[in-house]
Formats: structure tokens, C-alpha cells, sequence
């Protein structure tokens, strides 16, 4: 493993990047940043992955400004680089952040996200910007109108390419390759893992020999974050027990997660009925009602943020130092992307996750994704009767596979083991006592069935 760099100026950035990197107090990159730069600079194509908070946006976006700067353009009409997100929260973070990093140099920067107005968008590429930072949908739209061209672009960054296969960007992803499919493009793939069979598929498509990086496991423990896990029996248990973690557990800023948009809804009107600061996010929301959201919460005007996913990736809150887990997420890497949001830049945090019958299958894949037994525990009076449920006994696994009748432990499909079958009985004539005429094997003397007629308590 090679040795750590000390600072920024040993990786031979250009000197204004330096000096936009002491007004921001940096000096020392981390160790993403020190090892993919030098790759970048290089010009191989990369793909890399690196624990959430790791430092990674400057880790390409560094390397990008300086090839820029040092380079001549291939065209003066196409951006020179462009850099995709997964969602339009993560997009405006990387903008700001480029934009401080070019600030007081000539270079033109847009942002193009979904939601925003499109003509205005129109108005803002005939500026002609050397970089871009969009979502890929609005990009694709954008290469349809023809009001983009992509012919000259050098470099390709996909930020959070994980997240923008499995949000179903794949075609998006393939279109914005074809438009700029040329030998001197450079395209970076940044990923919270590299065993996504997706990521590595779209790897060997769009990148050429591109150099590996993993600086930490996805999996890995943050020293800086608190885990807890708490049982919970139903919906009002839950909810009881947020409404007792925001009572008695201190916190500057609290992001709490749910699985879809009413829920953020609904949690934030229980909330704001107790007294507390509260604002709901979710994606349907229009993009300027998002911003002001997120604009709000960063600037400390409420402490609660309600969310989706949405808000899982990226996000610089250094205010945030508690996060819940009111629904576990369905995919277990979210689970490490949303703890994320607390315990950044060295300060401490904590994540407490509640788990319910609906939530016990996610909760084992980030127990297995974590690679730890993870043990309960509970707030005193607020215990719960559901402990979890118990695994498929092998025996009883084959003879539920073999309809054997097992359905699982408990409640109504509990195990039933296979009733044995009553012998049949050999069949006696008995036609001797029948009346005449109605023997068996004869209709003689039987009168026909007559259907009754429907009353009201009956179907017709």
C-alpha cells in the first residue's frame, strides 16, 4: 500500500486549487482523495468505492478542475466534463462544491436537475459551460431536444453509480455514453461498493481498462456513529417509541427515515401537533419546494427532518446527530448510506433503528450485509411482545418445499404435521334395506331435487 500523502500540494494540484482549498481549512487529503487522484491526473478511466463521508466528491472533482486548467479544450462549443448524480439533493451539493472550488476563475458551470424549468435550462447551456452537473434523466432529456451535444466532452464522472442503476437510470446511462463515445474521454465510476453485478457490467461497457480502487468496506464499523436496534410490536408501538427517543435522547439535528412519502407526511403532522420543528421531504415534491427544505434544515431553522431515501446519499449535515430509522430500507447498503448523515467530520453520532414484523427480512440482510449479531435493546415501559422471528428449521424447510404442510411457527401458519390418512373401508351392499324401487344403480322412485327459490338473505 502506498504511503499516505501529507498534503494536498504533494499530489501536484494546480496551485489555484490549492489556495481554494486553504480558504476551506483543507490541506490533508483523506484516503480516497489520496488515492485516487494521482490515478485521475494520470488519465485512466477509474472505478472506485469509498465509505460514506470519505471525502470523495473532491476526490474526482479535484483532478477534473486541474486537467481543465492545464489542458486545451477539444471543443469550445461541448462541456469539457460532465458529472452525474443520482438525485437532485446530491447534484446541488456537488454544484456547490465545484462552485467554490472555480470561484474567482472564468470557468462557466451549470446545474441541470428534473423539476426545474427547461427553457430556462435552454437559456443557460447556449452560455456554452465547461461542466456540468445534472441528474441523468434531465441530461437524457436534454441530448433529445438537441439542445446539449456531447461530442467534445473529456471527462464522464458518475457519482453514486450504484444508486443510479438501482433507481433504474441504466438506459439514461447508455444514451449520455453514446453521445459522448470518443477515444479521448476519461470516465469515472464511483460507487458505494464494487460487488454490484450492475456497476461492473455498466463498467465494462462505458469504461477502457479502467485502474480498481476500495478504500473501506461499505460494511465497515464508523467509530464516530452509535448503533442501536429496538423491537417493536405495531405501528403505535413504533410511533410511541419515536415520540420517546425525540423526548429523552439529546440531539442538535434529527433526520428520521421512512419508507414512503405518506408516512413522512403523516409522521411530520404528528410532530408538528407535539410542539416539535418538522419538515417532510420525499421525491414527488417540485424541486424549488425541495431546496427550501433542504436549504431550511442546513441553516438550523428546524431540528426534525421526515425523508425517504431521497436524502440518504451525500448530504453535508454537520448539525445532524441523530438519525432513526423508522422503516428499515429495503436495500441493506442504503442502511450504511443513511447512518451517514450523523457522525461527520469527527463529531459523534447516533442511529436508532426500529424494527416490526414488516421490517424483520430487511433488518436480517443488514445484519448479514454487517456482518455482526446485532442484539436489542428497549426503553423501559415501552417493551414490546414481538422478539423477532425464528428461522426455518432445515427438516421443516424441505417439507414445507414439498407442500408437507409446514407453513412456518406460529399464529395461523403454524406447523401442522401431515394428518395420516383414514383407511376406506370396503363398500357393503346394502341395497337389501332400501325400499323397493330405490335400490342403488337405479333412478326408480326417485323424485328430482327442487332448487329453492332465493329469499333476501340469499344470492339470486
Amino acid at each position: 500500500m502506498a504511503q499516505q500523502t501529507e498534503q494536498f500540494k504533494d499530489l501536484g494540484l494546480d496551485s489555484r486549487l490549492l489556495t481554494a482549498l486553504a480558504h476551506q481549512g483543507l490541506d490533508t487529503p483523506t484516503d480516497i482523495q489520496d488515492q485516487a487522484i494521482p490515478v485521475i491526473l494520470s488519465g485512466h478511466d477509474l472505478i472506485a468505492s469509498s465509505k460514506t463521508g470519505s471525502g470523495k466528491t473532491l476526490a474526482f472533482l479535484l483532478p477534473v478542475l486541474h486537467r481543465l486548467m492545464k489542458s486545451k479544450a477539444l471543443s469550445k462549443r461541448d462541456p469539457r466534463a460532465l458529472i452525474l448524480a443520482p438525485t437532485r439533493e446530491l447534484a446541488k451539493q456537488v454544484y456547490e462544491q465545484l462552485r467554490s472550488l472555480t470561484s474567482g476563475t472564468s470557468y462557466n458551470i451549470a446545474l441541470l436537475l428534473g423539476g426545474e424549468n427547461f427553457n430556462d435550462q435552454i437559456k443557460l447551456l447556449r452560455r456554452q459551460p465547461q461542466l456540468i452537473v445534472a441528474t441523468p434523466g434531465r441530461l437524457a432529456n436534454h441530448l433529445n431536444e438537441r439542445s446539449l451535444m456531447l461530442n467534445g466532452l473529456e471527462l464522464l464522472v458518475m457519482d453514486e453509480a450504484d444508486r443510479m442503476l438501482d433507481l433504474g437510470f441504466a438506459k439514461e446511462l447508455n444514451q449520455i455514453n453514446d453521445a459522448a463515445d470518443h477515444r479521448h474521454r476519461q470516465t469515472l465510476m464511483f460507487s458505494a461498493t464494487l460487488d454490484h453485478a450492475e456497476v461492473n457490467e455498466m463498467a465494462e461497457r462505458l469504461l477502457k481498462a479502467p485502474k480498481r480502487i476500495a478504500v473501506g468496506a461499505a460494511n465497515a464499523e464508523h467509530a464516530d456513529i452509535e448503533k442501536r436496534f429496538y423491537l417493536c410490536d405495531h405501528l403505535d408501538h413504533k410511533q410511541a417509541l419515536l415520540a420517546h427517543i425525540l423526548a429523552t435522547q439529546p440531539y442538535q439535528q434529527a433526520i428520521i427515515f421512512t419508507a414512503t412519502r405518506p408516512d413522512t407526511e403523516r409522521l411530520a403532522t404528528l410532530l408538528k401537533g407535539e410542539g416539535l420543528s418538522t419538515a417532510a421531504l420525499s421525491g414527488d415534491m417540485s424541486q424549488a419546494e425541495r431546496n427550501r427544505i433542504m436549504d431550511s434544515f442546513s441553516r438550523g431553522q428546524f431540528k426534525i427532518l421526515i425523508t425517504t431515501d431521497v436524502a440518504s446519499r451525500g448530504l453535508d449535515l454537520l448539525q445532524v446527530s441523530l438519525v432513526v430509522n423508522f422503516d428499515m430500507p429495503k436495500q441493506a447498503e442504503e442502511y450504511v448510506h443513511r447512518i451517514g448523515r450523523t457522525g461527520r467530520a469527527g463529531a459523534k453520532g447516533v442511529a436508532m433503528s426500529l424494527v416490526g414484523p414488516n421490517d424483520w427480512d430487511a433488518f436480517k440482510r443488514v445484519e448479514r450485509f454487517l456482518q455482526q449479531d446485532i442484539t436489542f435493546v428497549s426503553f423501559d415501559g415501552l417493551e414490546g411482545k414481538f422478539k423477532g422471528v425464528r428461522p426455518v428449521e432445515p427438516a421443516k424447510a424441505k417439507a414445507a418445499a414439498r407442500g408437507n404442510g409446514y407453513q412456518g411457527k406460529g399464529g395461523p401458519n403454524a406447523y401442522q404435521p401431515p394428518k395420516k390418512k383414514k383407511p376406506v373401508k370396503a363398500f357393503k351392499d346394502r341395497s337389501d334395506r332400501l325400499a323397493p324401487g330405490t335400490g342403488l344403480g337405479s333412478f326408480d322412485g326417485m323424485a328430482p331435487l327442487k332448487r329453492k327459490k332465493p329469499t333476501d338473505e340469499t344470492d339470486s
